[in-house]
């Protein structure tokens, strides 16, 4: 079968069974965009910033497991998707990144100069560090072989992003096609875990205040019910990473919470006090453990399921490995543990639940004047049963959402993590709402990320996707404002002094969203009714919050994960 390139890679994508790609138009993508539309299955969502098709890219590979497709031309257009490339390195996100390349005959090959085709720009140069794998397209003969091992690849192991370079003059050439087949994930197997699991169950029968902390490889494997499954086997509390929230149900009899830098102080309670603790698919980075990584460790036995042996062993020390995919793991664990009767920690779960009545979450805040976020929060997730889920920017909001939310079964939860990227959420919701089958999805996002991709409303609204966006607006950058505090004697250039924020309400509404702001507690409940009075359409909530509005709690810096601001400080200088 004989066919043009831009056809072929058309003809691959629907064969994945991939429903949207996001793209903004370029000269040298011209041909792939319009093989797609001639084509006419494969949906072409049209975004204002390319920096927003990646975001968006990397939301639709974490919900559905296939990769998220971006396509962007060469030059600005290529280097606009490099922070949402390293999003979804860090989080492992599957994703395809197509880039028009200038043709080849314009490229500057071996000369020494800078540039010779009008915005030929070395891409694979600049993303290697941040990406699974890069393709340069030499030759049409190439490009089958290219579209079937990059897919493969950024679905498999690990998953991530991959990038496919792409010349304008090899888009048109004709090419033999030998098949189109789906494209399945290769998953990491390790040869020991009947073993391992045996050991792990004989330390669950000895320890007394038994833990499990869950990660975001439980929802890279799509092992959410397989988990769950075994936390009822081995009836153990489970604490949470930022990108696990949904891994568990806030209803479930075993959720502890979140755990971290800006943790549940309960759940970080019991982190110091497990004497054991199994990780599965967390990397246990800094903003889990703390910087005092020994007393993390300290009095316990860890056990840490992953499937990248480099995260193991890596910060926290002398963990029992196993290196597995972590729904691989589970099923194995599930079967041999089936017929185990584990006891119910009774006085272990008792104890974090006095250590969850004496620090309520709502009360971490109770002296400040104005909306108490955490107490929000719990309000907005309880009014958002319609939502399939939430996407989250970075910031103080971003915490205040994770230690506040009430995620239900079948919701999900996403923020970008290891990048922190500001301005992740509003188009990652776009690709998420469309991944769902354009089912509402919350936004929360602060002031001043909301305006580093706030052209996207546009986005929203040519195509009619229901966000439901929570702008929680505090006038300042507050998550570097409160760093100021504590090492700056409150010196916020750049974060309150020379920062303002717009009305969002009146912005939203000039973009033709139902827009409405919010200042005092007692509106609360009526915002919540009129944000779902049309739960198909975009809404936009403007929440006032005070500036001086800090997260707590806090690790102090250089101090164990139990000892917390604001009644213990730090001990160093932390990144944030």
């Amino acid at each position: 079968m004989q066919m043009k390139v831009s056809e072929y890679i058309a003809a691959f994508l629907h064969a994945q069974k991939i429903e949207h790609v996001f793209e903004v138009a370029g000269g040298m993508i011209t041909h792939l965009l319009d093989a797609i539309y001639q084509l006419g299955k494969t949906n072409i969502i049209s975004v204002h910033h390319e920096q927003a098709a990646s975001f968006a890219a990397d939301a639709y590979g974490r919900i559905t497991g296939k990769p998220g497709v971006a396509l962007a031309t060469s030059g600005p257009g290529a280097t606009n998707l490099l922070t949402g490339i390293a999003s979804c390195y860090f989080d492992s996100s599957p994703a395809v990144f197509i880039t028009g390349q200038v043709n080849t005959y314009e490229q500057k090959g071996a000369r020494k100069i800078r540039q010779l085709g009008f915005q030929e720009t070395d891409i694979i140069s600049m993303v290697s560090p941040v990406i699974k794998k890069c393709f340069r397209v030499e030759s049409a003969e190439q490009v089958e072989s290219v579209m079937n091992e990059a897919y493969e690849c950024a679905i498999s192991g690990r998953p991530g992003p991959v990038l496919i370079d792409l010349p304008m003059n090899i888009q048109r050439e004709n090419m033999v096609v030998s098949h189109l087949d789906t494209i399945v994930r290769k998953i990491v197997v390790t040869d020991s875990l009947m073993d391992q699991i045996n050991l792990l169950s004989n330390h669950v029968e000895k320890a007394k205040r038994p833990l499990i902390l869950l990660g975001g490889g439980i929802r890279c494997a799509n092992a959410e019910a397989d988990v769950l499954k075994l936390i009822d086997t081995l009836k153990i509390p489970v604490v949470t990473s930022l990108l696990a929230l949904d891994a568990i149900p806030f209803e479930h009899p075993l959720r502890v919470g979140f755990i971290g830098t800006y943790g549940n102080r309960w759940a970080n309670f019991a982190i110091g006090a497990a004497d054991l603790l199994i990780v599965i698919g967390s990397r246990l980075d800094v903003r889990q453990t703390g910087a005092d990584v020994e007393s993390f460790s300290k009095n316990k036995i860890v056990f840490h399921v992953d499937c990248d042996e480099g995260e193991i062993n890596n910060r926290v020390k002398n963990c029992i490995s196993i290196v597995a995919d972590a729904k691989f793991f589970l099923e194995h664990a599930n079967l041999q543990l089936a017929s185990h009767q584990f006891p119910v920690q009774a006085s272990w779960l008792e104890e974090i639940d006095v250590w969850k009545c004496k620090w309520p979450d709502i009360n971490e805040l109770k002296d400040f004047p104005g909306i108490n976020p955490n107490f929000f929060m719990h309000s907005l997730s309880q009014s958002s049963k319609e939502a399939v889920g939430y996407v989250a920017d970075v910031g103080n909001h971003q915490m205040w959402a994770a230690q506040s939310l009430e995620i239900h079964a079948n919701q999900m939860f996403m923020t970008s993590a290891g990048m922190g990227a500001m301005g992740f959420a509003l188009p990652a919701a776009i690709g998420a709402s469309l991944a769902y089958g354009k089912k509402p999805v919350v936004v929360i996002v602060g002031d001043g990320a909301f305006q580093m991709n706030i052209q996207e409303l546009q986005t929203v609204v040519r195509n009619r996707i229901p966000l439901k966006i929570i702008v929680v607006n505090n006038n300042c950058l507050g998550m570097i404002r409160q760093f100021q505090d504590s090492y700056f004697e409150g010196r916020y250039q750049s974060t309150y002094w020379g920062y303002t924020a717009p009305n969002f309400a009146e912005i939203a509404t000039a973009y033709g969203i139902s827009a409405k702001t919010l200042s005092t507690m007692d509106e609360i409940s009526d915002a919540m009714h009129w944000l779902w009075d049309k739960s198909d359409e975009p809404a936009l909530l403007h929440v006032m919050v005070s500036s001086q509005m800090n997260v707590y709690p806090k690790i102090a810096f250089g101090r164990p994960i139990s000892e917390m601001e604001p009644f213990c400080l730090p001990v160093g200088i932390e990144s944030t």
